[in-house]
């Protein structure tokens, strides 16, 4: 994805299946949030492509993904309370599955009675991580869960991490599941990337990742 000046995302490669969890590293937050953006079809590449179930339509995409967290895109805003950010994300669902889908029973069903009258900024990492990603998939077409540096609340990745896993791995409702990061966690050997890992090295081959990571399909580094 082309800047002003510089790549805003460098080329990257990535590959996520439905009941997997991905991990991609990047230093910096803007490059995350960008991959975010696109991941989730709320930006458009500048090359390369984005394939979603065999096809490359961005409103296919749109429609299975959730983007959760993006700062200075879709975080909770600080004076929210969370019955109110409840409210307000339950009027975006499309309304054939609203329902009757109001704060205080969802509330009460998913077990949030506890911090409802928080303000969001006031919430633990790991509750805000439940809270997030359980608002996302009151959507029931939210196929793709895409969070976006949760690893900024907290340096513990057990603030979030098992919550993403639970999700990833779920026999009921398998997901798709990519999360942006600084850094790796020490402990994690499941599925990674890192941005950038299909830019070309003075050599004229791949920069890759190394082999537990996953390889590169962009057009741009055909």
């Amino acid at each position: 994805m082309k800047g002003r000046r510089d790549d805003l995302l460098p080329p990257t490669s990535l590959q996520v299946e439905r009941g997997e969890l991905l991990l991609i590293a990047g230093e910096r937050q803007y490059q995350r949030t960008a991959l975010a953006l696109t991941l989730s079809a709320r930006m458009k590449s500048s090359g390369g492509r984005i394939v979603w179930d065999g096809s490359p339509k961005t409103h296919s995409l749109r429609l299975a993904s959730a983007l959760v967290d993006s700062p200075g895109v879709n975080e909770p805003e600080q004076h929210l309370s969370v019955r109110d950010l409840v409210t307000e994300d339950l009027a975006l669902i499309p309304r054939r599955y609203r329902g009757a889908l109001l704060s205080k029973p969802w509330l009460k069903v998913n077990s949030f009675e506890d911090i409802a009258d928080l303000w969001t900024e006031q919430l633990p990492p790991d509750r805000r991580m439940e809270l997030l990603t359980a608002l996302a998939l009151a959507n029931p077409h939210a196929d793709l869960l895409v969070v976006d540096s949760p690893d900024r609340h907290s340096s513990h990745s057990s603030d979030w991490l098992p919550r993403l896993e639970r999700l990833a791995y779920d026999g009921g409702r398998p997901l798709a599941v990519v999360v942006t990061v600084s850094a790796l966690p020490p402990e994690w050997t499941g599925p990674a990337a890192v941005i950038g890992n299909s830019v070309h090295s003075p050599h004229g081959t791949p920069a890759l990742a190394p082999d537990n990571e996953l390889r590169l399909e962009t057009e741009d580094a055909k």
